[in-house]
């Protein structure tokens, strides 16, 4: 069975993996913990943890006990007390956190009860601060605070070296794929290649790096960006090897929905530029993506777990535009 190991953090991640289960692939997903906003943040402040919300959205995505046991997890308390904000399945991390040390037994823990397909790890078990550097060189500490800015990114980075597991290390060594997973660039993706011991460690693989972009551009971190430019943007954090295989969304996406988006949230489609692309990397896998889930745009994530799940042969689905 091919070995797929996954960065990144939040929604995106998740639904790359719920497409990831469906195929038989060792599946190791590796989570940015650098989240300080929400029930997160107040749990980490509270008991010097790590960030556990992005976490609790893997686990939940992994798990093979999907329904009500997803929306158990997921359902988040709105009271005048003291749960306000919190969800039942940053609560339970938290406790199995504290019961056994640590993140990671924590999420064996939960990892044995949700049934999980695939490994779940943190990418480091420091409780670490994202920094980011504004163009205008204004430096912002916090993951929320940078996502919350209006000002253009120059870069991220943590205060010291982040603390990496040796097991993690063999995970990226064993891998056939390596996947840079859609969801927030510079405050969830690159987060997670922030460590030079990682980046050495990918140097090392023989494994296939893969990047799966994004639908739309998120304000304050990728305004009119297009495929290249998160290309260029990710190849930056990276060490000797760069990305070299990009899935992206052709379908043209227009209408009432994606009026929405443009004007209440500020968020734009993300081009598929070929010609830029064909500069930076190996092939671009190039299909429709887009679907509507509750009245939001979503990867086909049955469809995004083929296509990575055919790289793993000699050949893939692709369109082909060197």
């Amino acid at each position: 069975m091919k070995k797929v190991l996954v960065f990144g953090g939040g929604t995106g991640m998740s639904y790359l993996l719920k497409g990831l289960k469906q195929y038989p692939l060792d599946i190791t997903a590796v989570v940015s913990v650098c989240d300080d906003g929400g029930s997160t943040g107040i749990l980490r402040d509270e008991f010097n943890m790590l960030a556990v919300g992005d976490i609790r959205k893997v686990l939940v995505a992994l798990s093979k006990t999907e329904g009500d046991f997803e929306k158990l997890l997921n359902y988040r308390f709105s009271s005048l007390g003291t749960l306000n904000q919190h969800t039942v399945g940053n609560i339970l991390l938290a406790a199995a956190t504290n019961l056994t040390g640590s993140v990671s037994n924590g999420i064996s823990i939960l990892s044995e009860i949700l049934n999980l397909s695939g490994k779940v790890m943190p990418f480091t078990e420091e409780a670490i601060n994202l920094f980011g550097e504004m163009e205008d060189g204004e430096i912002i500490k916090g993951e929320h605070f940078i996502t919350e800015s209006p000002k253009k990114i120059k870069r991220v980075y943590y205060e010291k070296e982040p603390k990496i597991s040796k097991e993690l290390l063999h995970e990226i060594s064993k891998a056939d794929i390596i996947v840079l997973s859609m969801g927030s660039l510079f405050t969830s993706v690159i987060p997670t290649l922030l460590s030079q011991e990682i980046r050495d460690a990918i140097d090392k693989s023989k494994a296939k790096i893969v990047y799966s972009c994004n639908l739309f551009t998120q304000p304050g971190e990728t305004d009119d960006f297009k495929v290249s430019d998160h290309l260029k943007a990710l190849n930056n954090y990276l060490g000797k090897r760069k990305v070299e295989y990009v899935i992206a969304n052709t379908r043209p996406i227009s209408g009432v929905l994606a009026n929405k988006y443009a004007n209440e949230e500020q968020k734009d489609p993300v081009t598929l530029d070929k010609e830029e692309v064909k500069k930076i990397c190996k092939e671009a896998i190039a299909d429709d993506l887009v679907i509507i889930e509750n009245g939001v745009f979503r990867h086909d994530y049955f469809k995004l777990g083929y296509l990575i799940f055919s790289l793993t042969f000699e050949y893939s689905y692709k369109e082909d535009i060197i």
